[in-house]
Parts: structure tokens; sequence; C-alpha cells
């Protein structure tokens, strides 16, 4: 790897745990491609490139899994939650925790409760994955299962 594209990507990393820093705070892309030293659409395109999804929706995702922790672990009304967690409409938080999570926060909370499992495992288990992800994930385990060189994965898949 390069020289650039490591300072490229310490740059990128160093927004990106800005962003996580500061998800609940009023953020905007200047302010976050400043923190990289680069330009506007030069950090869009470099962010996308290297992390898979844009700086906004990278940090609607951020936000919407902090919600779905205060969600299921306390009783803050739904208004409440879209505030702390940085939306300043409840339509777009509704709008936006729905697209990546594939219901509204309101089911979401009925149908999760508090979790007493490490939070290593609390995030693995939580991390929303839109419909496309989730079926690549999917056919992804499953590859990887089939493939495996560890006997119990070919137990899990033999006929």
């Amino acid at each position: 790897m390069s020289r650039e594209v490591e300072d490229l990507n310490r740059r990128l990393l160093r927004a990106r745990d800005a962003m996580d820093r500061a998800f609940a705070e009023p953020l905007d892309v200047p302010a976050v491609a400043a923190v990289a030293h680069l330009s506007e659409a030069h950090f869009i395109r470099s962010f996308r490139a290297v992390f898979g999804e844009t700086p906004h929706r990278y940090l609607q995702r951020r936000r919407v899994e902090r919600s779905m922790f205060l969600l299921r672990e306390t009783d803050r009304s739904v208004t409440d939650i879209c505030f702390d967690v940085g939306f300043t409409s409840r339509g777009t938080f509704c709008r936006t925790f729905r697209e990546i999570v594939g219901e509204p926060p309101s089911d979401y909370r009925r149908g999760h409760w508090p979790m007493v499992a490490p939070h290593c495992f609390q995030m693995a288990a939580t991390r929303p994955v839109g419909a496309a992800r989730a079926a690549g994930a999917a056919r992804a385990a499953g590859a990887a299962m089939r493939s495996s060189s560890f006997g119990d994965a070919f137990a899990a898949t033999a006929p």
C-alpha cells in the first residue's frame, strides 16, 4: 500500500471517529471533511470507496444504532430519543429508522427487550443491515459454512 493511500485512510478514519464521537450533534459534510483535510467532494467519494456508504448514510446508521439501544433499554419516548440521537425531525427519524431496520421505532420497541449479553455480542446481533445487505450476508455466511475446513461447519451443512 502506498504512503498516499495510507495517509488518506488515516484521514478518513479520523473523520469517521469524529462522527462517532459527535453523532448526536449537528454535523455537516464541510465540517467533517475539514477534519480529514479534504474537499467535500473528494471526502464523500473517498469515504464511500473505503467504507461502502456515504458519510451522511454512515451518520444516519450510527444514529439509528444508538436509538435502537435507547428504545430497548429505556422508557423514553420515541420523540425524545429522536432528538437525543441527533435527528431534527421525528418524521425523518421514523422514515430513516424503518429504511435501515425494517420496522418503525415503536414496533421495534415492542418486539425487543433489554439484552443480557456481553456488549460485543449485543452490537453484532443488533447492527442494522439493509435488506439487500442482509440477503448478501446470509449467502456469504452459507458459503462460508460450506467452505469451512472445520468439522462442525461441515456437519451443519451436511444433508
